[in-house]
């Protein structure tokens, strides 16, 4: 007829007596009559503060002096959200809508802070640091789901998206922001100099030569904001015309008009991107052609006739040469003519390379001989 429960120091209790709740029990011995009602006795562990059980709506409903004597009531409404702190640590983010009972005056000590989250999606400044200092700690804090945090770099920016809306652009810190009743995103942009390759473009010539062309070009963004309100991605918008350009420059012009002139293609490119960006809010820097790659036939082609054109420019060099030295001779023949002296010293330097080949000479008669043996005149 009677039931005797212990609870102990660091446990609550609760009596059900044919099923319901009849009151809470706190630590040390209790005796009940039972009589003919079955009774059930429900202990819980103080270590674990939150109260997780069938009863708790009931308990919010129809017991309002239990509920206020032992547990701490957490009820949020859709435009809230919970921060609940055990013995002063942050440990959990609620979400809107929660309806949740935590054991007063156990072990632990549970606090629980209400925002309202309907005026801003942006987490205050002192919340947000302290959800930064949680990654540092061993214990992981639960609900960081519905928060993002977001680090935006000394060299960037970040464009906050709110339901498909830009709200506004974020400069370099960092930033937290509440997921909770709204659809929120962050795009990250980088500020400083970017490249932009535009690979493998085949165009024809004015002159039905197919060429490929790769292309180089430097570009930044001068206003963020511009940029993505009127485009959707403003890099895809710039290879575009970046290859829009590229056509315009090789395909009104032949192969030759390129060719003599390397900077052609970068010059027509550039003031091409130029007057399309204007107003987009992004600036090109630089434009340069990497590599102009053309068939193989037409490599053939093109080594011939530059073979063919170094070979007459030799010819040319070589008739020049032999009409030198030709009238060279001519002019030192009409010197000697009229001039005896001159002769005689020509024979002499002629006799003198005759004499360099040849290892030995016997002379008879004097000079006069060798050189009349040599050389006859008429």
């Amino acid at each position: 007829m009677f039931t005797r429960v212990t609870v102990k120091k660091n446990e609550r209790g609760i009596l059900l007596r044919n099923g319901d709740f009849e009151r809470v029990l706190h630590p040390g011995e209790h005796r009940f009559s039972s009589w003919k009602d079955e009774l059930r006795i429900e202990t819980f562990a103080l270590e674990q503060p939150s109260f997780s059980h069938g009863l708790v709506d009931y308990l919010m409903a129809r017991e309002p002096d239990v509920v206020e004597a032992e547990f701490v009531r957490v009820e949020l409404n859709e435009h809230q959200v919970g921060l609940r702190t055990d013995n002063g640590v942050l440990v959990d983010i609620l979400p809107p809508g929660t309806r949740r009972l935590f054991w007063k005056n156990g072990l632990v000590d549970v606090k629980v802070e209400v925002i309202d989250i309907t005026t801003s999606a942006e987490v205050p400044a002192d919340i947000a640091g302290r959800l930064v200092q949680t990654q540092l700690r061993p214990r992981v804090v639960s609900g960081l789901a519905g928060v993002l945090q977001v680090q935006v770099s000394e060299h960037g920016a970040a464009l906050l998206w709110i339901d498909g809306h830009i709200e506004r652009l974020l400069t370099a810190g960092s930033y937290a922001f509440w997921k909770f009743n709204r659809n929120v995103s962050i795009e990250l942009v980088d500020l400083r100099l970017q490249t932009l390759e535009v690979t493998g473009q085949e165009i024809l010539t004015r002159d039905k030569v197919a060429l490929r062309l790769n292309l180089s070009a430097t570009w930044r963004f001068t206003d963020v904001l511009r940029a993505f309100t009127q485009l959707p991605k403003p890099a895809d918008h710039l290879y575009r015309e970046l290859q829009f350009g590229l056509r315009a420059a090789v395909g009104t012009r032949s192969l030759d008009e390129l060719l003599e002139n390397k900077t052609l293609i970068d010059d027509v490119v550039t003031a091409h991107v130029t007057a399309k960006l204007a107003g987009y809010g992004m600036v090109l820097d630089g434009v340069g052609v990497k590599d102009i790659v053309l068939p193989g036939e037409m490599k053939t082609i093109l080594a011939q006739v530059v073979e063919a054109e170094k070979s007459a420019e030799a010819n040319v060099i070589r008739r020049r040469e032999e009409t030198a030295a030709t009238r060279s001779l001519l002019n030192t023949a009409k010197v000697m003519e009229g001039n005896p002296v001159a002769l005689r010293m020509k024979e002499l330097e002629t006799l003198e390379r005759v004499a360099e080949r040849i290892d030995k000479i016997s002379v008879f008669g004097g000079l006069d001989q060798v050189l009349n043996g040599l050389i006859k005149l008429r």
